[in-house]
């Protein structure tokens, strides 16, 4: 039996796993006290054999999650970073540790699922795209700001464009509330479609698009090109990860 552990810019997402079944699940944000919910959620604590962790925060919240980790189950964390390959999948960057260890993850898990070729979308508080062979080869990708931090920019940047009112997502607007938040959205879905566009071939058309993330399944409606959801993409990498024999 293995933890995992995904910490992501916005929440820690966990899954206890017992072969191929997951045991237990959960999820907790930043703001929350992150150390009690986690205490009592891993509580009576379970017979580990592994712990794994992806991380993309900082050095501090890592070390907090080490000492709940230490304290409920006596065990260290096992934190995964990018490597040049591994599980199948080739890093494209001349620097593999630059890249964030949750866009690798989310490689591995593709192309454990299905050896087809694929762009895979994370829709969260960063916007990230990548681009991913059949055979297990990273063709690069691209970073961008999600669509909510898209729109907080936009509030900070500016004197009178406010959310004055909640916005709702519309083909086009008639107030600067609904204006403002289907811009931001629809500009991460165009975004989304010209990279999956530029990558289609002239037989097999667009390749597969896998969006994860907090806000991929309200992203999901706005493109106009086929996607499917691919949750917890992360932890199901991390899975993938733990289960080959060298990260032992």
């Amino acid at each position: 039996m293995r933890l995992l552990l995904d910490l992501g810019n916005t929440r820690l997402k966990w899954a206890i796993v017992s072969a191929d079944s997951w045991v237990a699940r959960g999820a907790v944000a930043w703001e929350e006290d992150v150390a009690a919910a986690l205490a009592q959620a891993w509580r009576p604590p379970r017979q580990l054999q592994q712990i794994f962790g992806a991380s993309v925060v900082d050095a501090a919240r890592e070390a907090q999650i080490e000492r709940v980790v230490m304290e409920v189950f006596a065990r260290q964390v096992a934190w995964v970073r990018t490597p040049a390959e591994a599980c199948g999948v080739r890093i494209a960057y001349a620097e593999p540790q630059r890249l964030g260890v949750d866009r690798f993850l989310a490689m591995v898990a593709a192309h454990a699922s299905e050896a087809s070729p694929c762009v895979l979308a994370g829709i969260g508080t960063a916007l990230t795209l990548d681009a991913l062979t059949a055979d297990g080869r990273h063709l690069g990708g691209l970073i961008a700001p999600g669509p909510l931090l898209m729109q907080q920019a936009l509030y900070g940047a500016t004197a009178r464009v406010k959310p004055y009112q909640p916005g709702a997502i519309r083909d086009i607007a008639d107030n600067t509330a609904d204006a403002v938040v289907s811009g931001c959205w629809q500009a991460v879905a165009a975004l989304i479609e010209r990279f999956a566009t530029k990558l289609a071939t002239p037989a097999g058309g667009i390749q597969r698009l896998l969006l994860d993330g907090g806000d991929a399944a309200s992203l999901l409606p706005l493109l106009g090109v086929p996607a499917e959801l691919a949750p917890d993409s992360v932890l199901r990498g991390l899975d993938v990860w733990a289960a080959t024999p060298a990260s032992s």
